[in-house]
């Protein structure tokens, strides 16, 4: 029998939302006759050209030039969305990159807070969106790469993700699929190796730039209408709340992140903490409360397992907070389903035990505070995120013929 989780992964990443990007379908009431879903096929979907060179030549209100050593083209970037729906670039032609990065669904994967590898393997971290990823100076939740050229090979290569054995077995296979080739000496005049294939995802994951929020055309753009004055004041929570110490805010650009490591408790709570029964899903809005299935227990030690030091345990990057909204689950495991749960979280102090960020502490926001907070966390979505959504889906699906 096929594992529960599989199916319905398989089938959910077959789905969208009626809009091209939103926050999603919760699945309200899906356990009643009387549900409609807000979803559709992906496959009644209309792609659009974005102009992704374009965006990386000018990124857009809010965000820095980018810091390029090399520039793409194109051609490298048509070529590494192409692979970056491939399924083929799995073991068994089952799995690519865009099933656990969904553009409609920021792209991450808000259906799982964990997502589903090849043959139903799981694994322990939320699916991060990719956003604005080429900005970054450490990638992964633990930083252990710092290139997207030398990242790619991770996800490749890892027995619960897309499974493959070894990097010649993804080349080969590359090799033997006859558009490839011209489109490899196209891009970058050479064959197919294992830095052209490094090269043609990461120009495609850097192009991926989103900003020009509602956030941005006020604080940057100086447009007083942009937002309404609930978000203002959130905007003013967060700075003397201290989030920004860790969410940083530039005077010109911001990325809402330090590119540093914090304790912030999730990671002690779910190693530490007892939480007794367990919460299982049957389906959407099925639920049962149980001590007789027990929870997957994964070690989960954060920085520590790329620095082997003991004081980075339970240590994950900060993440940017742009398109937050509709990037859903939250943390580095996606055990948080939604903003309002992430603000309160923090209010209260988050998981207090030694070695905790001396930075969280309890917030003590009156229930206006928290909706004000959460209306600035919302006025940071980006202008161009259905754009980017449209354009992904330009790509055809590779898959075994």
């Amino acid at each position: 029998m096929r594992p529960v989780a599989l199916i319905v992964f398989i089938a959910w990443s077959g789905m969208v939302t009626a809009d091209p990007v939103s926050p999603g379908d919760p699945r309200t009431g899906y356990e009643n006759r009387s549900y409609n879903t807000a979803t559709r096929k992906i496959s009644e979907l209309q792609g659009a050209s974005a102009s992704l060179l374009t965006l990386l030549a000018s990124p857009p209100l809010g965000l820095p030039p980018l810091s390029l050593k090399r520039q793409p083209t194109q051609a490298s970037i048509t070529l590494g969305r192409k692979l970056f729906f491939d399924r083929r670039l799995s073991f068994n032609d089952t799995l690519s990159c865009a099933m656990c990065h969904i553009p409609e669904q920021g792209f991450g994967q808000y259906e799982l807070a964990t997502p589903v590898g090849i043959e139903g393997r799981t694994g322990k971290r939320n699916s991060p969106p990719l956003y604005n990823v080429g900005y970054r100076r450490h990638l992964f939740i633990d930083g252990r790469e710092d290139t997207l050229e030398q990242q790619i090979w991770g996800p490749l290569l890892a027995h619960n993700e897309m499974g493959n054995p070894a990097i010649g077995i993804v080349l080969n296979r590359l090799r033997g699929i006859k558009e490839y080739t011209p489109a490899f000496w196209e891009a970058f005049q050479q064959d197919i190796n294992l830095t052209s294939l490094g090269m043609a995802l990461a120009d495609y994951q850097r192009s991926l730039l989103s900003g020009d929020s509602p956030f941005d055309r006020w604080y940057y753009g100086g447009v007083e209408s942009a937002v309404n004055n609930s978000v203002k004041r959130g905007f003013d929570l967060f700075i003397v709340s201290d989030c920004a110490s860790c969410h940083q805010i530039n005077g010109d650009y911001a990325l809402f992140t330090d590119d540093d490591f914090h304790d912030v408790g999730i990671g002690y709570r779910s190693s530490m903490v007892s939480s007794g029964p367990q919460r299982v899903q049957l389906a959407p809005g099925v639920f049962v409360d149980t001590k007789a299935v027990p929870k997957p227990i994964f070690n989960d030690l954060g920085r520590y397992e790329a620095t082997g030091l003991a004081e980075d345990r339970w240590k994950y990057q900060t993440p940017g907070l742009r398109n937050i909204a509709i990037t859903r689950p939250y943390m580095h495991d996606g055990s948080i389903s939604t903003l309002k749960e992430v603000i309160e979280f923090y209010n209260l102090g988050g998981e207090p035990h030694p070695g905790q960020d001396k930075r969280i502490r309890k917030l003590r926001l009156s229930e206006q505070q928290k909706l004000d907070m959460l209306a600035f966390l919302k006025a940071l979505t980006g202008s161009n995120v259905e754009a980017l959504a449209r354009d992904a889906r330009l790509a055809p699906i590779g898959e075994r013929g």
